[in-house]
């Protein structure tokens, strides 16, 4: 069974209206379209945006190059640019209630996730102000007494900002904040789903003192206005994240004018876990890294590599933790799981766990969607008896389902591991240290951890490998992601003739 908690009815609500923010200024669209914004958790409109053309995209990136080529932001101390950032950070905390209200309604996550992500967005902004006062060059007095080599970092220009629904203000605040603090100007898109709360940050920039033409933000398509924003000559960086299909198509895009490109992409991350383990703490960490925000994640711990000695202990005692975790109404505080982004994408989760038990895996907990009277919703779901090759263990299923596979020797753990496209993050369990170690060192992911999951730091660069991504965000080096480095090397004194002489 699954504790449910039925959604109630959003009786009398006030749907929120949008414009977009281009050049310091909010204003409608080029052709005055809408877009309407179901809560998943409720099936009502719950916001309406502008909706972005092309030649909406447009007006944005010409702000943004005017701003960054003409403007004051580019040109201005570290410091000043650092208390603007430390200012929208406090804007931020003091209107996180707003923010994490919206993030729930239109992504139908909890509200308790939503508050905690809010806390955790002022924090990197914060840190991102931090940074932006400590980045600089290097010098070299080391070329001879007639030689002199400075190497400069400058920001690197227009940046576009492409992010999706299942954090709409957290991962937005993974990229905006370094771009400025290193005197970057943006255009940002964040997705058509969930474009409330990027929206209400621009209202929030421009109270903060950041000049007209630095942040632009706009709803739309990627068709629409994520297109342009990848290909147009004026943008100098894209940062997105997204799907590995979306990135590779942005990636491309991108190439057509050789921009610098950056992609947080998808992941199949495994947690494996060994006989010695504290079974009680990875029993937790397993349900909550396979049903937290749903399952839509990409950091969703969402393969369980067990031991087989174990195999069968851990998938009961699994389910018996999934049993209690409490699914539906985003707006309850009790809520751990929420609602699915939409019906399409609820039919996409329950076509996976029909195929994987086509091919021989077994439901040990869940495996149907939840009729809650309101909205969309998938139950907690374990599927056992998964094999290395099924769809299901190598597919980002995107959703609140978690695959257990065996294993016998820590060779196989690490060879399953591995051996699929992504490789964004992955967790070990064990007492022995040497065995986390190994398993962190030769496991193929951005992040490994150990006897714990999905723990995190502004201070901790976050990123995958091979098809989970190119390049890191956060962490002390995230500002210089968004520069330039330039050398001046300078000469002392009489220059020696080496292609004529007297």
């Amino acid at each position: 069974m699954t504790v449910l908690m039925r959604p109630q009815a959003l009786d009398n609500f006030k749907v929120r209206e949008f414009q977009m923010l281009i050049n310091g200024k909010w204003t409608d669209g080029a052709e005055g379209g809408v877009i309407e914004r179901k809560s998943p958790g409720h099936g009502v409109v719950v916001s309406r945006y502008q909706a972005g053309t092309k030649a909406d995209a447009e007006r944005a990136i010409r702000a943004a190059r005017n701003a960054f080529d003409n403007g004051p932001w580019s040109r201005m101390t570290g410091a000043d640019r650092s208390n603007i950032l430390l200012k929208a950070a406090d804007l931020i905390a003091a209107r996180s209630e707003e923010l994490a209200y919206l993030d729930c309604i239109e992504s139908g996550k909890p509200i308790s996730q939503a508050k905690g992500e809010l806390g955790g967005a002022v924090d990197i902004w914060r840190y991102a102000a931090a940074l932006g006062r400590d980045l600089h060059g290097e010098s070299y007095n080391t070329l001879g007494d007639g030689t002199l080599g400075v190497v400069l970092r400058e920001a690197i220009g227009v940046i576009s900002i492409i992010t999706p629904w299942n954090f709409p203000f957290l991962i937005v605040s993974q990229k905006l904040p370094f771009a400025l603090a290193a005197g970057c100007t943006a255009v940002v898109k964040p997705s058509e789903l969930t474009s409330g709360s990027t929206l209400v940050l621009g209202e929030i920039l421009m109270e903060a003192g950041v000049p007209a033409g630095v942040v632009n933000i706009l709803a739309g398509t990627g068709a629409e206005v994520g297109a342009p924003m990848t290909t147009h000559p004026d943008v100098d960086m894209v940062s997105f994240t997204g799907s590995t299909l979306v990135g590779k198509l942005t990636m491309a895009n991108a190439a057509q004018t050789l921009k610098k490109v950056s992609l947080e992409l998808g992941g199949k991350n495994p947690q494996i876990v060994f006989p010695d383990a504290n079974l009680d703490d990875f029993i937790d960490a397993a349900v909550f890294g396979a049903y937290f925000n749903a399952g839509e994640c990409c950091n969703a711990g969402s393969r369980l590599i067990v031991h087989r000695d174990i195999a069968d202990e851990v998938t009961q005692r699994v389910a018996a933790l999934s049993a209690k975790v409490k699914v539906g109404d985003p707006l309850d505080p009790q809520t751990k799981v929420g609602a699915i982004i939409t019906p399409e994408h609820l039919a996409k989760i329950d076509t996976y766990v029909r195929n994987a038990t086509s091919a021989g895996a077994a439901i040990s907990h869940g495996g149907t969607p939840l009729d809650l009277g309101l909205g969309q919703y998938m139950s907690p779901t374990i599927l056992s008896a998964v094999q290395p090759d099924m769809a299901v263990a190598r597919e980002e299923v995107f959703g609140p389902v978690l695959s257990v596979l065996t294993f016998e020797t820590m060779e196989d753990a690490i060879q399953i591991a591995n051996s699929i496209d992504y490789g964004l993050s992955a967790g070990v369990w064990s007492r022995d240290f040497d065995t986390c170690l190994t398993i962190g060192r030769r496991v193929r992911a951005g992040t490994i951890w150990m006897n714990t999951f999905m723990d995190g730091a502004s201070e901790l660069p976050f990123g995958g490998y091979r098809q989970s991504g190119l390049g890191r965000e956060l962490g002390r080096h995230a500002v210089e992601d968004y520069t330039e480095t330039k050398t001046l090397n300078m000469h002392m004194g009489p220059r020696a003739l080496l292609w004529a002489s007297n």
